[in-house]
């Protein structure tokens, strides 16, 4: 059977990687989908491992050839995900993992509605997001307001996610995105199903 996919969305700070780092080990085979940006690497992060860094030019020149399942414009600088790789982890049965904005959500969900599970993480409040992002520093005081008024604008959509954890306790956060990552490996689309079924009967 084909994979599925699971998209995990959020604030900036509601510690979406933490959770993914811990839920991956008991999760089986996987793809993390890693996104191409047209922003400037932060310090330790890797070309090809973290994210693709690219220049605008490009980025563009793979929208117009139709080359993303999904891109966005975001604080000035694109985002987006590659198809190809998508297709092929899918292929081989995988559970596809995207962590992406609230706009890649959406764009996921209408491309493979069949295949997709979706989860939100928040912290528990306005002020708790606000005093993470202030103690990880690394961002200016300018980007953090404008990553909380993002924060304010992604709430309003949470719900259209089948699933909402907030990130108060961790144990009990990792439990959960656990549990959600096992639930939709188990979602299917209609021409797995109906391969299945030509099976069963040794058709």
């Amino acid at each position: 059977m084909r994979g599925s996919v699971l998209v995990l969305s959020g604030p900036s700070g509601a510690g979406k990687s933490t959770l993914i780092k811990e839920m991956v080990k008991d999760i089986g085979p996987y793809y993390f989908s890693i996104s191409t940006t047209t922003r400037q690497p932060r310090e330790g992060e890797v070309h090809g491992k973290d994210y693709f860094f690219v220049d605008k030019e490009e980025f563009q020149k793979d929208i117009a050839d139709e080359l993303f399942l999904e891109y966005a414009l975001v604080h000035g600088n694109y985002y987006g995900t590659s198809l190809r790789p998508v297709e092929e982890a899918l292929s081989e049965g995988k559970l596809v993992l995207f962590d992406i904005d609230v706009q890649g959500h959406k764009s996921i969900k209408t491309r493979l509605p069949d295949i997709t599970t979706s989860v939100f993480i928040t912290p528990p409040s306005y002020e708790t997001l606000k005093e993470r992002l202030i103690n990880r520093q690394t961002d200016s005081m300018e980007v953090i307001e404008k990553r909380l008024e993002m924060a304010d604008e992604e709430l309003k959509q949470i719900d259209t996610f089948d699933f909402v954890i907030v990130n108060d306790d961790l144990d009990k956060a990792i439990k959960e995105i656990k549990a959600v990552a096992q639930t939709a490996k188990l979602k299917k689309c209609p021409a797995s199903i109906d391969a299945f079924k030509t099976l069963w009967k040794g058709l």
